[in-house]
């Protein structure tokens, strides 16, 4: 796992110094801290900051081909690079190192773009061929791992991290309120979108080739529901499922450093430890998160299960005061505004993983997406039910049992009514799963200084639906939407890569394995969601393995604690009054200043924000965060560790 990043010139070639890759190693080394190195023509230059998993010592990047005509830098890993390489042997390739990246390298050279659809993993590649003066950039098909770019004085601009932009003379970024209002209301940019004006990310599953001056965006896999086998038995698919998983778990054991695990608690993690104790060699080390805050602590279920499976079980318990006083970083590294400060726990997370000497852990991120896991797909599903007799009155009683944790709601048909009842008839509208999550959320743009761009039409989209997505069953269509513009925008981005990769530690997805994706995306809705019972074939499976206490309770959204994080009972954090007085909000004119303080005045003084308040907050917050060490540039800037390993290659 690495660091990435580079500069193309577009036009008359522009010199690029040793001083600016150097710059753009020191921004990006958090993620690869072992070795550096950079590559340098008259026309192009890459950059390499190293996270030895693989030939920790020969390993090191930039590498080229046979003949040096090809270059490559690479972050993530391949899955399937032992037959892969065995293929490219046969063919007469000569390899220098035992890294899955010379693989992919000598794969492109015989294969082209094609080769990237081959390829089982998470990665971002960029490969420069110096005959052709050409740049190919590749992302992995769901977008576990970063790609960014941008125009700039002739230039192309690519990287792992927007950061490592600052290293170019001159280049300094500015808010994009189109962007902005995407995530005061799904949460995250939208791809290619990214908080920052012209500078957009290579979205999920997609090429780019830059040649002549021409950039071309083709992808090369996309999400498809349009094959659902009705007539699978529960026995085969169960069968296949179980086949599939396992060798997803199996493949991303490899690594010549010690593999470990996160452990929630939760369904999907345990069944995942669970899988890898199986093979794993040595002890299996856990680590998992626990919350001072009893409303969000799985403790308890963590530590039975660390019994049951008898791994070596290690554990941080993060007060809310821990978690703002992180948040600064935490943003710095999400590069974005985010709604939830469940992002600062996994940052604490990664930092134990990291002192325990461990640079990679397999999760269990991906089930709810591919299995029909969260409360969105339960709600569809009744909101749907109710729709079909809307004048019953037993039918919206349902309600009641979407959220049996929270006692307020259960005793309040009246509200989960009106709620869950608001445009309920339009069960035609593609997104009719997440209207009314989005509306909800939209109302956080009323702190905005200017109206939000996201129009107020309930039923717009944002995203471009597939041509038969009008085809595909209800669930299909809320898992697709769900996965297009939350899981790799949100959940593998700022929960995800950026929060591991702050520490150097790589995490890994069995059920994001292409083939499991492809499989469960054909499976009918009744394996998935089964009437109020979600993922119901990781649960028939998950009794195999787990004790009924783990498969069988219902699933606990993770979440952390917010306005107390950001104003605890004890002393304050003085950053966050600095950001959120008047004068910073008026200063930044992106937020109205006094419905700011009057939030900020509740926050001090009340013990319970609603939900859109604390969302809100948050928002607000991290914004005047982005704006303080992005824009206004109010962030040291790095030095690369001249104690690591520099290759530099010149040209």
């Amino acid at each position: 796992m690495c660091g990435i990043a580079g500069i193309l010139n577009l036009q008359n070639p522009h010199p690029v110094t040793a001083e600016t890759l150097t710059g753009m190693i020191a921004y990006l080394q958090h993620r690869g801290p072992d070795q550096h190195g950079y590559y340098r023509d008259p026309s192009c230059a890459m950059v390499s900051t190293r996270l030895s998993i693989l030939d920790i010592a020969g390993g090191q990047q930039p590498i080229p081909n046979e003949d040096e005509s090809l270059w490559i830098v690479y972050n993530g890993e391949v899955f399937n690079d032992l037959p892969l390489k065995a293929e490219m042997e046969h063919k007469g390739h000569v390899f220098r190192t035992q890294t899955d990246t010379e693989v992919i390298l000598h794969l492109y050279e015989s294969y082209g773009r094609d080769a990237i659809s081959r390829l089982n993993g998470q990665f971002a590649i960029a490969i420069w061929d110096k005959n052709t003066r050409s740049l190919f950039l590749a992302r992995d098909r769901v977008g576990i791992r970063p790609l960014f770019y941008t125009e700039f004085e002739g230039q192309l601009l690519f990287a792992s991290e927007i950061k490592a932009f600052f290293a170019v003379p001159g280049w300094s970024p500015s808010i994009d309120h189109d962007a902005l209002s995407q995530i005061f209301t799904y949460w995250a940019p939208l791809s290619p979108k990214t908080t920052y004006k012209n500078v957009f990310e290579l979205p999920p599953g997609n090429t780019m080739l830059v040649k002549n001056g021409n950039i071309k965006i083709e992808p090369y896999w996309q999400l498809d529901f349009s094959s659902v086998d009705y007539s699978i038995s529960e026995t085969d698919a169960l069968e296949k499922f179980e086949h599939l998983l396992i060798e997803a778990a199996q493949d991303r054991l490899r690594a010549d450093v010690p593999v470990g695990a996160y452990l929630s608690g939760g369904l999907d993690s345990s069944t995942i430890t669970a899988v890898i104790q199986n093979f794993s060699e040595a002890p299996l080390e856990t680590f998992s998160i626990g919350f001072s805050t009893p409303q969000y602590d799985e403790r308890q279920f963590q530590q039975q299960m660390a019994s049951v499976l008898r791994v070596n079980h290690h554990s941080i318990t993060c007060t809310p005061r821990e978690i703002g006083e992180v948040f600064p970083d935490v943003t710095w590294h999400t590069e974005t505004p985010v709604l939830r400060t469940s992002p600062a726990p996994m940052y604490l997370l990664s930092q134990l993983v990291h002192a325990n000497h461990y640079k990679v852990v397999l999760t269990g991120e991906g089930a709810d997406e591919i299995l029909g896991g969260y409360d969105i797909f339960k709600e569809d599903y009744i909101r749907r039910f109710v729709a079909r007799d809307p004048q019953s009155l037993l039918r919206p009683k349902l309600f009641q049992a979407l959220y049996p944790e929270i006692p307020q709601l259960t005793q309040n048909n009246a509200f989960l009514q009106a709620f869950f009842g608001r445009d309920i008839l339009e069960t035609s509208a593609p997104f009719y799963a997440h209207h009314l999550r989005w509306s909800n959320t939209a109302r956080t743009q009323r702190f905005f200084k200017e109206p939000g761009t996201i129009e107020q039409n309930p039923f717009s989209y944002p995203v471009q639906l597939p041509e038969n997505f009008l085809s595909w069953n209800s669930l299909s269509q809320a898992q697709y939407i769900e996965i297009a513009t939350f899981m790799s925008p949100y959940l593998l981005s700022a929960q995800g890569d950026r929060m591991g990769m702050a520490n150097a530690v790589e995490g890994r997805y069995p059920f994001l394995d292409y083939r499991l994706i492809e499989f469960a995306n054909t499976l009918p809705p009744g394996m998935k969601l089964r009437g109020l019972q979600e993922k119901w074939l990781l649960r028939k499976f998950a009794r195999k393995l787990l004790p009924k206490e783990i498969w069988h309770r219902r699933k606990r959204p993770y979440r952390a604690p917010i306005h107390h994080s950001f104003f605890p009972e004890s002393k304050g954090l003085p950053y966050v009054e600095e950001l959120l007085n008047p004068a910073a909000i008026q200063q930044s004119g992106l937020f109205k200043p006094a419905a700011v303080q009057k939030l900020t005045q509740k926050a001090q003084n009340s013990d319970q924000l609603s939900e859109i308040e604390e969302m809100a907050l948050v928002g607000i917050l991290t914004t005047q965060l982005v704006n303080h060490l992005f824009i206004q540039k109010q962030h040291q800037i790095p030095k690369r560790n001249a104690s690591t390993p520099l290759l530099a290659i010149n040209r």
